[in-house]
């Protein structure tokens, strides 16, 4: 890869300062703290902010300098940290390592899913393909994997000729987000299908169910054969939101070429599809086909953005070693509280209107205060999510954050 002097300069000067801010003697503190908070042991209720779909409006894409499309990633990448450290200052901790990732491509299931995007980060709609489920299981295939390893290798030279001497790269792997199954279930019969289809057809529901577990179990496999997998126990997001520092899995926190196993790694299941169900239909439908696949894992966290107190009995049953719970906006927090009773993190979710909208700081304050409530003694981490937009405001996330901090330390 050739790179132009002047990007050069200007990605080695980002990757010099995110290294100072990861050596900062706060960091070695946070990084402590979550050690402690993963172990159920923190001595404070953590704030987390992700920006995801504002981030643009924080870093806006017309602001790089970069042209090439993997330097302009590098780029945007520095740059986020930098900006997480000077504005957002929520509890994530910044690593000294630059990440690199494994380029891993997985075929469809043989039918294609056409999707209709909105414009400017907007929804999509799409067309299931399956629309007779009994028949139409025959058109399914199961994936096939691929990984480009001269691709991979190429990158992690690029990043260590560039800024290695001040940031060193690793490989690390995010090959998959959930095991939850019901996503893309949801994408082949569609949602009102499925949900139909339990009660009119569920011997045809637990084919498909079946088939979809056995696809996601092959892959899994596959990258653990591939030696694709990497330590997931330092600041890789976890779960629906939270971070995986931890010293219950195994790996250490080298830039030195690692591996790992299944059992080495946090695992994560939901099924926000379903949350319209019973928990019977659950607990028949959902949890038996995830179940096998979650206990691959050395440590699990459970949902995202659905309700969880119908069915927590359910998770908490089925789910070994679960050690994160999502309580999402709209969930009955007083209803989770009780269920969980301290043995697993209470990862709440607050609502992210207040922010995106109006910024009411009245109902922020009053969001943020309930789970401190009902929670109270419990691990507990507040994570603000889900941001599509700060109307073009990157002050309303730093200001989320100092309300969030006044609430939990008050």
């Amino acid at each position: 890869m050739r790179i132009p002097r002047p990007d050069r300069e200007m990605l080695r000067a980002l990757a010099g300062r995110v290294r100072q801010i990861a050596d900062l003697p706060e960091m070695a503190d946070r990084r402590r703290r979550w050690v402690a908070h993963n172990k159920l042991r923190g001595d404070r209720p953590m704030v987390l902010c992700f920006p995801e779909g504002c981030w643009e409006e924080l870093v806006p894409p017309d602001s790089l300098r970069c042209e090439h499309p993997t330097l302009r990633a590098w780029e945007m990448e520095l740059r986020r940290k930098v900006f997480w450290w000077e504005h957002i200052r929520d509890d994530a901790a910044i690593d000294p390592w630059f990440d690199i990732q494994w380029r891993v491509y997985t075929s469809e299931f043989g039918v294609e899913i056409p999707r209709v995007w909105g414009d400017r980060r907007g929804s999509f709609v799409w067309d299931p393909p399956i629309k007779d489920l009994p028949q139409d299981l025959e058109k399914l295939s199961p994936r096939t994997f691929r990984v480009d390893r001269h691709g991979t290798e190429r990158d992690l030279d690029a990043a260590r000729e560039l800024f290695g001497d001040q940031l060193p790269p690793r490989l690390r792997s995010y090959l998959w987000w959930s095991i939850g199954l019901t996503q893309t279930a949801a994408y082949l019969v569609g949602i009102e299908g499925l949900m139909l289809a339990m009660v009119d057809q569920p011997d045809s529901v637990h084919r498909l169910m079946a088939f979809l577990r056995d696809d996601m179990m092959r892959f899994i496999e596959w990258t653990e054969r591939q030696g694709l997998l990497t330590p997931r126990n330092t600041g890789d997001y976890v779960g629906s939101g939270g971070l995986g520092y931890t010293d219950e899995l195994p790996g250490d926190d080298t830039d030195a070429p690692q591996t790992a196993r299944l059992r080495d790694i946090w695992g994560f299941g939901e099924s926000q599809e379903t949350v319209g169900v019973s928990p019977a239909m659950f607990s028949e439908f959902v949890m038996p086909y995830q179940k096998p696949l979650l206990e691959r894992f050395g440590l699990n966290c459970y949902g995202c953005c659905e309700g969880l107190e119908h069915r927590i009995d359910v998770v908490t049953k089925n789910v070994l070693r679960l050690r994160r719970v999502s309580v999402a906006p709209k969930a009955n927090q007083e209803a989770l509280a009780d269920k969980l009773a301290g043995r697993c993190i209470f990862s709440r979710k607050v609502d992210p209107v207040p922010v995106c909208v109006d910024f009411n700081e009245d109902l922020i304050r009053c969001d943020v205060r309930h789970p401190l409530q009902v929670a109270r003694g419990q691990p507990l981490e507040i994570i603000l999510k889900d941001t599509h937009t700060v109307r073009g405001d990157p002050t309303r996330i730093t200001r989320w954050v100092k309300i969030a901090r006044q609430q939990s330390e008050s």
